[in-house]
């Protein structure tokens, strides 16, 4: 693209804003791209209340139709899901609508519910040209929205898209789950750029709620979303100029940071022996933190998932023990972690940590940053063929073991080059079969063990990018063999910067 510069001059060299906290000099874009308008279902789809066709109006109906899509997911099934769902729903009713469909169990979506499977059925059945013309649009509203120029440079966009409306999900047993998503309009949206650039057109009808030209934040535009009341932001792609600053910054920070473990690791075990509990807490706290790699955890509301971390524990979610599986003083851990992830585990610790605990046991001290996700919905599917094909592979191999008997028997009947020749194929043949039978082994070994490991988090947000590059450059192992296109597009500043000398 015309005016992007992928060097390390650009990225690091290029001037240094004001020490004012200035992220940029000039910023332009064309503000955030919103979902198309709802279009009413044919008239020949009809919603049923008791029995009975009803016609909606489009705002009853649009609302109508998320609930519908989710008819054959779990969550339809859960009872908050359903009540949070039909409550906001009445609100979006007139008073008419309101009277006459006053029970969720005598609703019957299933007529909108199939008219949305067969459309996605439509849709899988395109034609090769006719999936390459929406290619061709998307990618047009990609150059469009997805780009903005900031001090002159263009850079990506991450998500230009505001989120179409919709039915809340949530991890865990969210209890805000089945909550509306409310439309996003203009008129709700902060736009955030230059004073001398054109300012975005907002939809016709429309207006922005307010334009603001504060270069000390880095996002094009901002709205608050209804559910948490969260501020939602459009921001740079993190292959972006200032997404690659955050991260060098972030690392920089880990690397002064370990020139004072040493300090910190005997500061919180002088912690343990106060006589303050506060301070003892504080001790126990930083050593969780320390030795497991613990998240802080935070007090929340009543109305978020009940996931909890280093500061927020109870006593539920602990047991200790003198003695366990030939261990002495072990912390058993049993609770809800980022991402409403279970957490298990049994970690041997300092006697006199084990005690301090015990002592308050009452008092939130453990938890495991957690790097794990829930397993995927395709797990059960893609290890189901893995199966097959080390069946099918075992039966190769059985087969080509019989038949290398078989040709070693008949040399050794009758010998010659040929048959000769035909035990060393054999031989070759089986040696290959088994090699291959060994690596889908491995390979289901692998994604039975890492189901619910989340590899990718640390390598994205916590292991410095430069110790990956140095290494590989030492080494001569190609960059593209540890990082994907879009990952060396968000390291292009460790890559530029980091020889194989590099420390950290």
């Amino acid at each position: 693209c015309p005016g992007v510069h992928k060097g390390k001059s650009y990225l690091w060299e290029e001037g240094k804003h004001a020490e004012n906290g200035q992220k940029w000099r000039s910023l332009e874009h064309k503000g955030p791209l919103f979902p198309p308008e709802y279009e009413p279902l044919p008239s020949s789809v009809s919603f049923l209340y008791n029995g009975t066709p009803v016609i909606l109006r489009p705002a009853t109906e649009e609302v109508a139709t998320f609930y519908a899509k989710m008819l054959d997911h779990e969550f339809t099934t859960k009872e908050v899901f359903q009540n949070n769902f039909f409550t906001d729903w009445k609100e979006v009713m007139t008073e008419t609508e309101r009277q006459l469909i006053s029970d969720l169990s005598q609703c019957d979506f299933s007529n909108i519910h199939k008219y949305f499977v067969e459309k996605t059925e439509e849709k899988r059945n395109m034609t090769k040209e006719e999936k390459q013309v929406l290619k061709e649009e998307a990618n047009k509203l990609t150059e469009e929205y997805g780009y903005c120029l900031l001090d002159g440079h263009r850079e990506k966009i991450g998500n230009f898209r505001v989120e179409p409306p919709g039915l809340f999900r949530g991890r865990g047993e969210h209890p805000k789950m089945g909550k509306l998503k409310k439309r996003v309009q203009p008129e709700d949206v902060i736009i955030n750029c230059s004073k001398d650039v054109k300012i975005p057109e907002p939809p016709p009808g429309h207006r922005w709620k307010k334009v603001q030209h504060d270069n000390t934040v880095t996002w094009l535009a901002s709205w608050v979303e209804n559910i948490h009341g969260h501020i939602k932001y459009i921001m740079l792609n993190p292959s972006s100029k200032l997404k690659g600053e955050k991260d060098w910054q972030k690392y920089e920070t880990a690397r002064k940071l370990k020139l004072s473990v040493d300090s910190i690791r005997s500061e919180y075990q002088s912690a343990w022996t106060s006589c303050e509990m506060k301070q003892r807490q504080y001790g126990v706290a930083l050593y969780f933190i320390d030795k497991l790699a613990l998240r802080a955890g935070n007090e929340k509301d009543d109305d978020t998932a009940d996931t909890v971390g280093c500061c927020s524990l109870r006593v539920e979610h602990i047991n200790l023990h003198r003695h366990l599986d030939s261990l002495d003083y072990v912390v058993e851990f049993d609770f809800l972690g980022k991402d409403s992830i279970r957490y298990y585990n049994k970690v041997p610790v300092e006697k006199q940590c084990c005690t301090i605990l015990n002592n308050f046991i009452s008092i939130a001290v453990a938890i495991l940053c957690n790097h794990q996700r829930a397993a995927p919905k395709t797990f059960e599917k893609s290890m189901q063929l893995l199966q097959e094909k080390i069946k099918k592979k075992q039966e190769e191999v059985e087969k080509a073991k019989k038949e290398l008997k078989q040709a070693k028997k008949e040399h050794k009947q009758l010998p010659s080059e040929v048959s000769k020749k035909l035990v060393q194929k054999m031989e070759k043949t089986v040696k290959r079969l088994l090699e291959q039978l060994k690596k889908l082994q491995l390979l289901e070994t692998d994604r039975n063990e890492n189901k619910v490991i989340a590899l990718g988090t640390s390598k994205l947000n916590y292991l410095d990018p430069r110790i990956s590059v140095a290494w590989c450059k030492k080494n001569n192992v190609p960059v593209e063999k540890i990082y994907n296109k879009t990952q060396r597009a968000k390291f292009a500043w460790a890559i530029d910067m980091a020889d194989e000398n590099f420390q950290f």
